[in-house]
């Protein structure tokens, strides 16, 4: 398989231009830089950036040079500390994988369409000579799968639309139910060389979501530990999440979850990309603070191992709060051991 070089071990910026009140006092202050310094110390390689589009468009589509002087601000500082970067569209005008956001229209309306075209070449215009360091993911997580083959026309026009402006920048592309591996085999075949498929993974979701306030079905009171049997995993995810339907009955019952699980899980991601000569990039995994932070690691060693056997580029979500910050307390005993895997 392809490698992503340059874009094998990240952190999310989540929640700074995205996933938030969009005040000045967030743009200024969430991040800042001695957070990039602190990344790099850490041995990674990028940082995923997330935007919503109102970050630099007013209501009407016009552009807000404030924010664009943020994202300035954010190469200058990844330049400054040797990251490359993903620039990641979380909401366009028009549709959001978040449904609170009341956004709506997007697949339906060419207009909105076409808004989301002209932005993605307006931040090709801007940034698209930086192809050495940075990358562009158009959207994040489309998530009903009726939507498939309308993504796959408007992904095809705007990667269009925007290689006539940067020829060679990378471009990330995931599917949909929220950039699922399932979803990699209904992907528009790849472009030209520089497309990379993407997904995010969370799996086992009873684990890595255990009371998650805005998940459909979950008891937030419920909570369970990392390294418990399939059965376990399969009674929990029945009781708590029969919607997402994750099956474990291939597995013997009585075993503890290992590393056969997370093979399992990536294996199809990897027969795509090689079958398609693609690169292949995980942009969100992750764990709730809900979780205990030694069982967290557990996690994310047992995936990270998977993903170093199979060369999938990834970043970790997130970086600060959003439930899964890696840097506050509740991660301090074991932050040093797994900024080692991540």
């Amino acid at each position: 398989m392809k490698e992503f070089k340059g874009y094998m071990h990240g952190v999310n910026l989540g929640g700074w231009f995205s996933q938030c009140d969009y005040s000045k006092d967030r743009f200024d202050n969430f991040i800042k830089e001695e957070d990039i310094e602190r990344i790099k110390s850490w041995g990674l390689d990028h940082v995923r950036l997330p935007i919503d589009y109102n970050l630099v468009e007013d209501d009407a589509g016009n552009y807000v040079e404030e924010g664009f002087a943020y994202i300035d601000k954010v190469l200058g500082w990844t330049e400054k500390y040797g990251l490359n970067m993903v620039l990641d569209l979380h909401k366009t005008f028009g549709f959001s994988f978040d449904s609170g956001e009341n956004e709506a229209g997007f697949f339906e309306r060419e207009d909105y369409q076409e808004r989301f075209y002209r932005l993605w070449e307006e931040l090709a215009k801007r940034y698209g000579k930086y192809s050495d360091r940075l990358c562009f993911e158009i959207l994040n997580e489309v998530t009903e799968k009726e939507y498939c083959d309308t993504w796959n026309r408007i992904s095809t026009n705007c990667i269009k639309r925007i290689r006539a402006i940067a020829p060679d920048i990378k471009i990330l592309l995931g599917g949909y139910y929220n950039n699922s591996i399932e979803a990699l085999k209904d992907l528009a075949m790849p472009f030209d060389e520089n497309i990379v498929y993407n997904f995010h993974c969370y799996e086992p979701l009873i684990f890595t979501h255990q009371g998650g306030y805005w998940v459909d079905g979950m008891d937030t009171s419920f909570r369970m530990p990392f390294d418990v049997t399939y059965r376990e995993y399969a009674e929990n995810t029945n009781k708590y999440l029969a919607r997402f339907a994750e099956d474990f009955s291939a597995y013997d019952q009585d075993a503890r979850i290992g590393t056969e699980y997370f093979e399992d899980m990536v294996k199809e991601a990897v027969r795509v990309a090689n079958e398609r000569d693609v690169m292949l990039y995980c942009g969100e995994f992750g764990v709730i603070n809900l979780a205990t932070a030694e069982d967290t690691l557990k996690w994310f060693k047992m995936i990270c191992s998977v993903f170093d056997k199979y060369g999938i580029g990834r970043a970790t979500w997130s970086y600060r709060e959003m439930d899964f910050g890696l840097v506050d307390d509740h991660m301090k005993n074991v932050l040093d051991e797994l900024i080692k895997v991540i």
